[in-house]
C-alpha cells in the first residue's frame, strides 16, 4: 500500500528521514501516527525508527536531546519541532513485566517491529509513502480487529500494561479484540499488579472517553483486569452500570470521566478523595470531583439549596456534565441559571470586608470577625440581606449585639 499524499505532519519531518538516509541508514515513520493516517484520524505524535545507533543519530544533527538514550531514543530538534527517533532494537526477558532486562540495538526493521504490541501499531512508513506491513496490520485495520503481534502471551509478559492498552485501543478505535489476544489477557490479568498506577491511570482514563467505551469497559470486566485496579476490585455492578451510561455519551475530559465513575461508585466526597489519591490524581482534579460529588449526592436525594450551589462554585460545570451523563433526572439548565443568579459567587464579591468591620465597627481581628463575615456571606447568598455595604454594616451591628447578650 502507498499513501499518495503524506499528511503535513509527516511532510514537515521528511528532512529528518532524508538526512538519516543520506548517511546510509534506514529511517521510517512508525507506530500510532501511521495507524491513524490509514484510519483518516488526526496525528498527534510523529515517531521515527532508524537503523542508525543513537551516537550515529546524534552525529547527524546539531540539536538533540537524550530523552531515553539507554533504550535508543533521541529527540531531534528541528525548526521548533521535536521528533523522537529510536534505533531498531530487540529486547531480552522482562522479569518485572514492565521493562526489558536488556536492550540490544539492531539494524533490522523486522526485528524492531515484531516486538511491538499490536499489529495495527507495527506499521512503518517510508518517506515516499510506502507502508511496510509485516504482520497483516492493514488487514486488521480494515476489519477493525485488535491483535497482538506474534504470541499475545509473550507481548503481555514483556509489558503487562499492554493488556490495559488492548481494552483502551478497543474503546478508542471501536475495534474488537481478537480471540487469542483476549484469551491471553484473561490468562495473564494478574500481571497488571506489577504496573505502576500512574501508567494504568493513563490507559483507563482514555478508555472511559473512547467512542466504544462501553465495549472497552465490558472487556476490562470480562478479563478481570479490575481485580488489579485500586478501588474497583469489587465494583463489577457499578462498572457495568457505567458501561451502560457510556452507550449514550462519553465524558469529554478527564475530570468528567472520573467524576462519573465516582458518582456511579456511590462514593462520599471523603471516600472519593481517598479513591482518587490511590490513582495518583492531581490535587486540583480531586478537589473538583469531591466538590461536584457533594452537590450530586444532594441532588440525588432532592433539591440543592442556594448555599450548596454557591459552595460548588467552579466545580459546577463538572457536576452538571456528570449529571447529564448519569441517569440522574435533573434540569441542569435550571440549575446553571440558579447559580448564575446568585448575588455573589465568591467571598471577595461581598460588599463588606474585614477591614470595613474593623474600621467602622471597631471589630478586632479574631474569631468574632471571621464569624460575622461567614454569616454575612451565608445570608447574602441566601438573599436574606442585600449585598450593599450599608445593609451589611447594619446586619453586622445586629450580630455583634447578639454576641454581647
Amino acid at each position: 500500500m502507498k499513501i499518495a499524499t503524506l499528511p503535513e505532519e509527516f511532510q514537515a519531518a521528511l528532512p529528518i528521514l532524508e538526512t538519516i538516509e543520506a548517511a546510509g541508514y534506514e529511517a521510517y515513520f512508525v507506530g500510532g501516527s501511521v495507524r491513524d493516517t490509514l484510519l483518516n484520524k488526526p496525528i498527534h505524535d510523529v515517531d521515527i525508527a532508524t537503523s542508525a545507533f543513537p551516537a550515529e543519530v546524534k552525529a547527524l544533527f546539531e540539536k538533540t536531546v537524550d530523552t531515553g538514550i539507554e533504550h535508543g531514543t533521541v529527540m531531534i530538534l528541528d525548526h521548533g519541532q521535536g521528533y523522537e527517533t529510536t534505533t531498531f532494537r530487540t529486547e531480552s526477558d522482562y522479569t518485572d513485566f514492565r521493562r526489558p532486562d536488556e536492550v540490544t540495538f539492531v539494524r533490522s526493521l523486522k526485528e524492531d517491529l515484531k516486538r511491538r504490541d499490536f499489529t495495527v501499531n507495527a506499521l512503518a512508513l517510508t518517506h515516499t509513502g510506502e507502508v511496510i506491513d509485516l504482520f497483516d496490520g492493514i488487514s486488521d485495520l480494515e476489519n477493525h480487529v485488535l491483535r497482538a503481534v506474534g504470541k499475545a502471551e509473550e507481548r503481555f509478559h514483556e509489558d503487562a500494561l499492554r493488556m490495559m492498552r488492548a481494552v483502551r485501543f478497543a474503546a478508542q478505535l471501536d475495534f474488537k479484540i481478537e480471540n487469542n489476544t483476549q484469551q491471553a489477557i484473561q490468562d495473564n490479568a494478574a500481571l497488571l499488579a506489577n504496573i505502576s498506577i500512574e501508567r494504568t491511570n493513563v490507559e483507563f482514563t482514555k478508555l472511559m472517553q473512547g467512542r466504544a467505551a462501553t465495549y472497552g469497559m465490558l472487556e476490562l470486566l470480562k478479563n478481570r483486569l479490575n481485580l488489579y485496579m485500586p478501588g474497583l476490585e469489587n465494583a463489577d455492578i457499578d462498572l457495568i452500570g457505567m458501561a451502560e451510561l457510556l452507550k449514550v455519551a462519553q465524558p469529554t475530559d478527564d475530570t468528567q470521566a472520573w467524576g462519573l465513575l465516582v458518582f456511579e461508585l456511590g462514593l462520599t466526597p471523603e471516600d472519593a478523595g481517598s479513591f482518587l489519591r490511590k490513582w495518583k490524581h492531581s490535587n486540583e482534579l480531586i478537589k473538583t470531583i469531591q466538590t461536584s460529588t457533594a452537590l450530586l449526592n444532594v441532588l440525588r436525594l432532592g433539591e440543592a439549596s442556594d448555599w450548596e450551589l454557591y459552595m460548588t462554585g467552579s466545580a459546577l460545570p463538572t457536576a452538571i456534565a456528570v449529571a447529564n451523563l448519569s441517569e440522574l433526572q435533573l434540569d441542569t439548565d435550571e440549575l446553571a441559571a440558579r447559580y448564575d443568579q446568585l448575588p455573589i459567587h465568591a467571598r471577595h464579591e461581598l460588599a463588606l470586608t474585614g477591614s470595613d468591620l474593623m474600621t467602622n465597627l471597631d471589630v478586632k481581628p479574631g474569631p468574632i470577625l471571621g464569624k460575622i463575615l461567614n454569616q454575612l456571606e451565608h445570608e447574602v447568598v441566601e438573599n436574606k440581606v442585600a449585598n450593599l455595604k450599608p445593609a451589611l454594616l447594619y446586619r453586622a451591628v445586629e450580630m455583634m449585639e447578639k454576641e454581647k447578650k
